[in-house]
């Protein structure tokens, strides 16, 4: 009998991360890690690929690392979608049900987002919708909470957010990913992704805010009542710190990085100075992310407040200067829903919550909302390969 496991391909500008699955006992229970592998990323520039040549050979790699670890050979694999390129953007749409008055149905509610989506295609020029996600469901003009399947009346409507990736970005992610001898089976937004395994079910409901601080982006997710209701990409992140300590100390960026990450080095330069410094810039970012959830209305509003994931959420006083910018609850991640016998921590999230979406599409959990949602990224795969063919 085969084997049963699931990949994650977490393509970052710093490092390809895969990771390897098994099932778990119960839904509800950590998936055991059976191997993981990375690789410095080659050809890519703010989570977008300028060598697709390059990022095979990364992922090639990183998947040999993984393979090798769990003892199995990868054939196909969920792939996550980040870096400047992704975007989110508002629709409004409805249905008729019948003239009559009709009940609701799940086909139903595929028409209204469908429809969503066809009402924004005249903003979606050069992009591809990666999620679709409601907002909220109306029947007749009264709001539905939960989901409108059951219900009567003559018009259903529906808010949503679309999730989207320039589509030169998603084509090249799937080619180089195809060229290192992988099948993408599902493409999923990052900050999506490590949502899964990073923030739980009350965070979500309260209204919280996960930061990913990567080298070269800084991606966020706004969650309220159990749903995304934001996502945004800033094309700066840990790699400008270091580059403003190289520049700011006179020290070869080797070094600036060593300083960063709190190592001894040789320098002269005061610690007081180069905290001094490395705050300034972490200010800058949470600066961007509290403007952004100004304009949402959400600044100070999140209960959860902000959780930091990605190689530059443990930075000196990382979490200290969100909360200060922020005035939010604040917090480092952690991937909770990791064995704690797992060798990877939280700047693995992405990789590690790919897999559980695989896992959550196979089993009882297929019937929660999120895994609806993510279900029809597998679906734009599908349904891009299909306009391939004669």
């Amino acid at each position: 009998m085969a084997r049963t496991y699931y990949t994650g391909i977490d393509v970052g500008t710093h490092q390809v991360k895969v990771v390897i699955a098994a099932p778990a006992d119960r839904p509800d229970l950590p998936m055991p890690i059976i191997g993981s592998g990375s690789a410095l990323s080659r050809g890519m520039r703010h989570g977008y690929i300028i060598d697709k040549s390059e990022v095979a050979k990364s992922i090639r790699e990183a998947l040999l690392r993984a393979g090798t670890a769990a003892k199995v050979s990868v054939r196909s694999a969920r792939v996550a979608v980040g870096g400047v390129g992704l975007d989110e953007l508002r629709s409004t749409a409805e249905v008729s049900l019948t003239a009559s008055g009709g009940i609701v149905t799940e086909r139903d509610v595929e028409r209204v987002l469908r429809e969503s989506e066809n009402r924004a295609s005249t903003k979606l020029s050069n992009r591809t919708v990666l999620h679709t996600i409601p907002l909220e469901f109306r029947v007749d003009g009264s709001r539905i909470f939960g989901k409108p399947v059951g219900v009567l009346g003559t018009k259903l409507s529906a808010d949503t957010l679309l999730i989207t990736e320039l589509t030169a970005h998603y084509d090249e992610l799937i080619d180089a990913v195809e060229a290192a001898g992988v099948e993408v089976v599902g493409l999923m937004a990052s900050p999506l992704a490590a949502s899964l395994v990073t923030l739980n079910k009350s965070q979500k409901t309260a209204g919280v805010c996960l930061a990913n601080v990567g080298s070269e982006t800084l991606s966020i997710i706004v969650f309220e009542e159990d749903r995304p209701i934001s996502v945004k990409v800033f094309s700066l992140g840990s790699s400008d710190i270091t580059n403003a300590l190289a520049l700011s100390f006179q020290v070869p960026l080797t070094e600036a990085e060593q300083m960063k990450r709190g190592a001894v080095t040789g320098t002269d330069v005061s610690q007081r100075k180069m905290q001094s410094l490395i705050a300034g810039k972490l200010k800058e970012m949470f600066v961007l992310i509290n403007t952004h959830l100004k304009q949402m209305g959400r600044a100070g509003l999140l209960p959860a407040g902000i959780v930091l994931t990605g190689g530059g959420s443990g930075l000196f006083a990382a979490a200290e200067v969100a909360k200060t910018v922020l005035k939010l609850p604040s917090s480092v991640g952690t991937a909770g829903l990791a064995a704690r016998s797992a060798s990877v921590d939280v700047t693995w999230a992405v990789a590690y919550g790919l897999c559980r979406w695989g896992y959550a599409d196979d089993t009882s959990l297929r019937g929660s909302s999120l895994v609806d949602i993510f279900r029809r990224a597998a679906d734009t795969i599908k349904d891009n390969i299909r306009s391939l063919l004669p």
